[in-house]
């Protein structure tokens, strides 16, 4: 009987067979998977899109209010005499002659001088202060009884008074002094620096010098008035002024007035915003016969909206606004041909000259339904509301179809697993099968073999 001849393995089958058949079988979850890619592509350029709009907000939301420009800024003839700030909510414009006659002072005292800070000892004993909260002491005791611990002691009993020691070089062999100041200035806060209590002290400690608190004296508009502080909040409205220099018989001019640089570079940064958007919607439509449409938002009915609204935006009229402004091209900001916005910042600049209050109308209109900010801020609202935006809509169309993928590749991996160990296992059977045909083969090979 003519032997069986079954090379390799006993089945004769490629050794990879299984491994052929399951990549044949993973080709639809590979399908998917570049179909979910390029979902995946368009979902990144919606959000990027989304990105843009709000950008187009960012600047000029806070630019208006009702009450006008919200950028406001305090100039002083002389910062080094009087400086300040403004709250924009609460200032008023206009322009006011300071005079600082004299700065409210602290209580203060000073020592008199020792050879050194830490190692004299100044005794035993303790110093009292008579302060507006009643009487203080302050105990030194034969730890902290130099200059440098009595000054630490003072400042950490927390008492409403400050102290620090002093190089006054004018004195070499003495020039350590303690120094004694209250925390606050005006005469509300006068302290009765105390007689000091030391025994057996290396030198004697007295106060030198003292000065009393005292309140400051300041003209408005001719006006004198007492401060009890160098920072004066209720003489000017929404003015908070600094008087960092007493210069009696000189007046300087405090102008609070909106900040219209601050103003011009808002209204650009709003251009260049808008331009960034409406950039992205040209580079998405720019089809040619070799674009990847895969990577491109380009005929998407989606961009079509959106550029529709904002050119509306930019073109229609703003009505309710009381003003001979109605549309931005008034001011300087008109559409190119290539599809994007122009700043003429001169023709703005001439215009807020003329009439800041008409501009301030036309923008901010009464802060809710009219004027121009409250028209972008419901209109590119409503592009991006979560709940009825188109933007939000395809995000959660994309959104969806991206987890419905992944849920049918999740589910044909898994129907692959189990394909897979299905046909491993028939295979092997084969094998087994196979192997034992083979041997049975041989044995009556060598049955029917002729004997020596």
């Amino acid at each position: 009987m003519a032997g069986i001849n079954i090379g390799g393995i006993a089945s004769g089958l490629p050794p990879n067979l299984v491994d052929q058949l399951v990549d044949a079988e993973r080709i639809p979850i590979k399908n998917l998977e570049k179909q979910k890619g390029k979902q995946e592509n368009r979902l990144k350029l919606v959000q990027e899109l989304e990105t843009k709009l709000n950008g187009i907000t960012k600047s000029i939301g806070d630019l208006a209010s009702t009450k006008g420009f919200s950028d406001i800024k305090l100039m002083s003839g002389d910062p080094n005499v009087v400086a300040g700030t403004v709250d924009p909510n609460a200032s008023a414009n206009g322009s006011w002659n300071v005079e600082v006659m004299e700065l409210a002072q602290k209580a203060a005292a000073v020592t008199n001088g020792l050879p050194d800070k830490d190692q004299t000892r100044i005794g035993v004993g303790y110093f009292r202060f008579d302060t507006p909260s009643g009487r203080k002491d302050i105990y030194i005791n034969a730890e902290n009884n130099t200059l440098a611990g009595a000054a630490n002691a003072i400042n950490s009993a927390g008492i409403g008074v400050k102290a620090s020691v002093l190089n006054d070089r004018s004195d070499p062999d003495a020039p350590y002094k303690l120094m004694i100041t209250g925390d606050d200035v005006g005469g509300d806060n006068t302290i009765q620096y105390p007689t000091l209590y030391f025994l057996d002290g290396d030198e004697d400690l007295y106060f030198d010098t003292e000065k009393e608190a005292k309140n400051g004296r300041v003209k408005i508009d001719g006006f004198e008035f007492e401060i009890g502080d160098n920072t004066v909040t209720d003489m000017i409205p929404g003015v908070t002024l600094e008087l960092r220099q007493a210069s009696p018989g000189r007046t300087v001019n405090i102008n609070v007035k909106e900040d219209k640089e601050v103003v011009v570079g808002k209204v650009k940064t709003f251009v260049e915003g808008m331009n960034e958007a409406l950039k992205f919607i040209q580079q998405q439509n720019a089809l040619t016969k070799d674009t990847d449409t895969s990577s491109t938002l380009g005929g998407d009915s989606l961009l079509r909206s959106i550029e529709n609204r904002l050119r509306a935006l930019v073109q229609n009229p703003q009505y309710g606004v009381s003003t001979a402004i109605t549309r931005l091209n008034q001011i300087g900001i008109t559409f190119n041909r290539g599809g994007t916005l122009d700043y003429d910042e001169k023709r703005f600049n001439d215009a807020l000259a003329r009439n800041p209050a008409a501009i301030q109308k036309f923008l901010a209109g009464d802060g809710f339904s009219t004027g121009f900010i409250p028209t972008l801020k419901r209109e590119v609202g409503g592009m991006l509301n979560q709940a009825m935006g188109p933007v939000s809509i395809r995000k959660r169309a994309l959104q969806d179809r991206i987890s419905q993928m992944n849920d049918q590749i999740a589910n044909k991996e898994k129907q692959l697993v189990r394909k897979e160990e299905q046909l491993r296992n028939k295979f092997a059977k084969l094998e087994e099968t196979m192997s034992r045909l083979k041997g049975q083969g041989s044995a009556m090979a060598g049955f029917g073999a002729p004997q020596g």
